[in-house]
Parts: C-alpha cells; structure tokens; sequence
C-alpha cells in the first residue's frame, strides 16, 4: 500500500492500537518487522497512520503480538479496510482537518456523549445558533469559510436524524442554556430545538442548574465517542491548542468517571426538559 501525505485520526488511532499490541508483546519494530518480512520502516509507517495494513497482516500480526481478543482483532480489521467516502469529503482542504475526523469518528461511534457548560452542544444546535458561535469567533472567519462550518455542523446531525441513529446523551450546564449568542428569538428557537430532539428514544438530554450544592464541575467541553468494542472508544476535548483525541485505557477511564459524575449530579431528564421549557417562557 502506498504512504499517505495526511493520514485522518481514525488511520492514526489503528496505528496506535497495533503500537501498543507491540509494545505489550515486549517487540521492538525491527522484530516485528522481521516477522512479516518486510522493514522497520514499513512498521513504523503503519504504527503512524502513513501507511495502510492489509487484513492479512493486521491478523498476523495481533496472532504474533499473542493478541486473542477476537472481537477487538476484528474492529481493527474494520478500521484497516473500511474506506467510506464520507460526506465530509467535500469539505477536505476547505475546512481544518479536525471537523472532518469529528465527522469520521461520529459516523463510527457506537453511541455519543457530551458535557457542555457554555454552549448547546453541536449536535443539538440550529442553523442560527451555529451561525452566530461562529461568527464571533477571533479572529473573524471570511464569510464563505463560516458558511462552510455552519453546514457542516448541520451535516453531522445525520447521526442523530438519519435511519440508523446513533444513541445519544448530553449533559448542559444552565449557563449554556442561558448565554445568548445572538437574540432572544434565537434563543428561544434554540430551546424549543433541544426539547423537539430531547423527546426522541435515543437522545437524552440532562441540566446541571446553577443551583445545585456541591458541583466542582469538569476540565471543559468534553465528548465521548464510542467504538466497535469499549478498547477503541475516544474522548475528545477542546485545548487551547486545538482540538485533542484521548485514547489511552487509563485517560478514557478518566472522562468515563467523569460523565457518570457529572450525570449523576445533573437533573433527570423529565426534570429537564421542565427546566428547559420554563427558561424558554422566561425570554
């Protein structure tokens, strides 16, 4: 196969997963290289993401790397040979790479969730609301590149609309539901938007209120993305550098823990959607 100029975060973490079997079977890429006959640069290349693996050498290496976990064998086989064209496609080389692996990530995920404190989540937002967040971004986005974000925003909603939606959970602080990133009539249809998708089967959306004793709150926005088996599931998080993919076993642990916290301490979701509806009133 041939070397990749720009591998996605999906072809990274493969890589990742075969440089930890590797690295759990105490060899170094010069030993496993010798065991499929090839060199230790095409090892490191395929550890990187810059290169693809075949099904056949993936499975000979997890057998070499005495990896007997088929189920997990088997995601990865699907991450090596699985190659969509997926409709966030259109958008390579007009927006950042990472609005397309978010979009490569959710159209794997097996189930979604998110804690949001300032904002609605964007699975959750209307056109208007993604315009405006946008919009006040530093420096000013030009106009065709803003347009492009907010569509793609709207694209994404596939997950939770299209025929096969995927189960979805959000966590949203009253601040979010409360900061005005436009008008109140905005507002007020943004609301009405999370409680239309909140009385879905497979959405559910819970409040943390101000008025809640005892809540230290979390890090930041935070996404947690499932994946064919709980090994390959990815927490992503907004950093002041960008946006950070999270996926080793001890750090997913982490935000697991802190979704269930933040759950925990949140209003349940009857309650919520009677929080909601009574700010709705009050704009």
């Amino acid at each position: 196969m041939g070397t990749r100029r720009e591998p996605t975060a999906r072809q990274m973490r493969l890589g990742a997963e075969l440089r930890k079997l590797r690295d759990a079977a105490g060899l170094n890429a010069r030993e496993a290289a010798a065991l499929l006959g090839v060199n230790s640069v095409q090892i490191s290349q395929i550890e990187s993401g810059i290169a693809g693996v075949s099904e056949k050498r993936l499975r000979r290496l997890a057998a070499h790397y005495a990896c007997t976990d088929e189920s997990f064998i088997d995601a990865l086989v699907a991450m090596a040979t699985d190659r969509p064209q997926g409709w966030w496609e259109e958008y390579r080389g007009l927006l950042p790479t990472p609005f397309l692996d978010i979009a490569e990530l959710e159209r794997h995920s097996t189930y979604r969730r998110d804690v949001e404190f300032l904002f609605i989540p964007g699975l959750l937002q209307t056109d208007g609301y993604a315009r405006a967040t946008f919009s006040s971004r530093v420096p000013e986005l030009p106009h065709e590149e803003l347009e492009l974000r907010v569509r793609h925003r709207m694209q994404r909603k596939v997950i939770l609309e299209g025929p096969a939606p995927t189960p979805y959970a959000a966590v949203i602080h009253e601040a979010a539901l409360r900061i005005r990133v436009s008008d109140r009539a905005a507002s007020r249809t943004q609301l009405a938007r999370v409680l239309e998708l909140s009385a879905a089967d497979h959405i559910t959306v819970r409040v943390i209120p101000f008025d809640l004793d005892g809540f230290g709150g979390t890090w930041s926005t935070t996404m947690l993305a499932g994946g064919a088996v709980p090994r390959l599931d990815t927490a992503v998080r907004d950093a002041p550098h960008g946006t950070a993919f999270v996926d080793s076993e001890a750090q997913l642990g982490v935000f697991r823990t802190l979704f269930r916290k933040v759950e925990a301490a949140s209003l349940d979701p009857e309650r919520s959607r009677d929080f909601i509806h009574r700010l709705a009133k009050e704009l």
